[in-house]
């Protein structure tokens, strides 16, 4: 199991210059490797593998000296994402999806998420120095907790914004120590989740409970929506409208934030206080409720991400305390999502 843990970090002017030069250098090498793969395919049809083009990284940094100060496995996690958006196309074309597109190619004005993958950084206390040098000058990033007793596996730079006007944040990915075994004591609870009805819960001895949703995203979208209306009417790019959309993206992230943090504490409370070992939850597929008959919740749950980010909560939280989470298919029980 691996955990992540989040940190916004606060970098000087020359290291956010040091960070686009790496973010461009990214967006350029994915481009190259995405503009073979479609030149292949359009001329010789046939398909690129992610092993020739990592096998490639060589020349490729020889024809194209802007991609030299990226880090070798920071060249090869954009190949890796560039092959896993091709593998999601053609599964999601396999499945019957006739409306699902290729990658396309990305722009500069973008922030690429920066990834090292288990080598090119030391930690020392709370600082990360990244092992090589952009214009002779050392990345390093100041964190706020001490994370040299961690088993770090990846480290990601990326921007909240799109086109890089947020925060700069660093996700620290993780193996954490578990030392309590799961012990099977015959003890289990099953959990039916809804959207008015986040939780709906039943033991083996016939007990029950309902927590309900404190709905924040009802609470935060009107307000959101009011503050759109008013920037929809200025002229776009003028001050005004930069202003009310510097709005609207600080109240989405605390919408987002408030409903990770109940449903941090509400996984982390259901656990703590239930004697099962063994959790019960439905499979679910997101995507394919927003096309069922109940459109209007439906869609609620698909837009906010409220039932497979509980789930995920659920999981990891049991694993660390010793218990586990047990996914059944939900095939010919309520239709109903309440």
């Amino acid at each position: 199991m691996q955990l992540t843990k989040k940190y916004k970090i606060h970098p000087t002017e020359i290291q956010k210059n040091m960070l686009w030069e790496l973010s461009n250098a990214c967006t350029y090498l994915y481009n190259i490797a995405l503009s073979e793969r479609k030149d292949t395919w359009k001329n010789d049809k046939k398909s690129i593998s992610y092993t020739k083009q990592q096998n490639d990284l060589p020349q490729i940094k020889k024809e194209y000296p802007i991609i030299e100060i990226l880090y070798s496995k920071t060249c090869q996690m954009v190949l890796r994402k560039l092959d896993t958006n091709y593998k999601s196309f053609f599964g999601i074309h396999k499945n019957g999806d006739k409306k699902a597109r290729p990658p396309k190619f990305r722009s500069c004005k973008y922030f690429f998420t920066i990834t090292y993958n288990q080598s090119g950084f030391k930690v020392i206390g709370n600082i990360i120095k990244f092992s090589h040098k952009i214009n002779n000058d050392d990345l390093i990033i100041d964190i706020e907790q001490d994370i040299s007793n961690l088993k770090i596996k990846q480290i990601e730079i990326f921007n909240e914004d799109k086109k890089g006007n947020g925060d700069f944040f660093v996700t620290i990915t993780y193996e954490p120590e578990i030392n309590v075994p799961f012990v099977q004591n015959n003890h289990f609870q099953a959990i039916d989740l809804g959207i008015t009805k986040t939780i709906t819960a039943i033991n083996d001895k016939g007990k029950f409970f309902e927590i309900n949703n404190p709905r924040y995203d009802l609470y935060w979208d009107s307000k959101i929506g009011a503050v759109q209306s008013r920037r929809d009417h200025c002229k776009k790019y003028s001050k005004k409208w930069h202003r009310l959309n510097k709005t609207i993206r600080t109240m989405v992230s605390k919408k987002n934030n408030q409903i990770k943090d109940w449903q941090h504490k509400t996984t982390k409370k259901m656990l703590e206080n239930t004697k099962a070992n063994t959790i019960i939850v439905g499979k679910l597929s997101v995507k394919n409720m927003g096309n069922s008959k109940n459109k209007t919740l439906n869609r609620s749950t698909q837009n906010n991400g409220y039932l497979s980010r509980f789930i995920e909560f659920l999981t990891y939280k049991a694993e660390l305390i010793g218990k586990q989470v047990v996914k059944i298919d939900e095939s010919y029980t309520s239709k109903t999502c309440y």
